[in-house]
């Protein structure tokens, strides 16, 4: 089955956006700009909310111009080829390989899943993050942690009421100070913990 993945740049205190908007904190290094290179190719289709979807339209002209480096051009060229699916209420339309969700977050990585095809289902946003963690849909957390605290804003981490098992599958650190944390979600665990230990007599309710 085809993973979901979460994956953000995010600053040490847990922030995607710090609290004024802006990220410009998260600009990649040309080590850091590698590894996203890399990242994206495992990528079989990418999930974005509103925001980031039009953040992202940029790279839809960008080769355009004729100053890019060799390692933005390779970007842009894997980026743009990538199926999108863009979960909006309020566009009518999207550009380039992309299309608008025709159903809620759930049915569409159910669909996704049942689908032939390779490659990871990797969402992008807070957001969407949220609301697929909420139904335990969330295979890996991946975080670039950029060495700044910003005090506030929004976070990586969706904010809900359960308990969530994880266990370290990679670490990476960077010429900048920069660190990758890959994090694979423990569902034995999770369930085992539901269950009554064995000899013990669970309470009456």
């Amino acid at each position: 089955m085809r993973s979901v993945t979460y994956s953000m740049g995010v600053s040490l205190d847990g922030y995607i956006v710090g609290p004024d908007g802006t990220f410009d904190w998260t600009e990649p290094d040309d080590e850091v700009f590698r590894f996203w290179i890399d990242d994206i190719r495992q990528v079989g289709v990418h999930l974005l909310g509103r925001r980031l979807y039009e953040t992202m339209l940029y790279w839809e002209t960008a080769d355009q111009d004729p100053s890019l480096d060799d390692a933005t051009r390779e970007w842009t060229a894997l980026w743009k080829p990538l199926p999108k699916v863009v979960f909006s209420t309020t566009l009518s339309e999207v550009q380039g390989n992309a299309r608008l969700a025709s159903g809620g977050l759930v049915e569409e990585i159910e669909r996704l899943r049942a689908e032939p095809g390779e490659g990871e289902i990797a969402i992008g946003g807070a957001t969407l993050a949220a609301e697929a963690a909420a139904a335990g849909l969330i295979d890996e957390y991946r975080a670039v942690v950029h060495p700044v605290l910003v005090g506030g804003g929004t976070p990586f981490f969706p904010r809900c009421e359960r308990r969530v098992d994880l266990e370290l599958a990679e670490t990476r650190t960077f010429g900048s100070n920069v660190a990758y944390l890959r994090y694979r979600v423990v569902r034995q665990r999770a369930a085992a913990a539901a269950e009554p230990s064995p000899g013990v007599i669970p309470p009456a309710r």
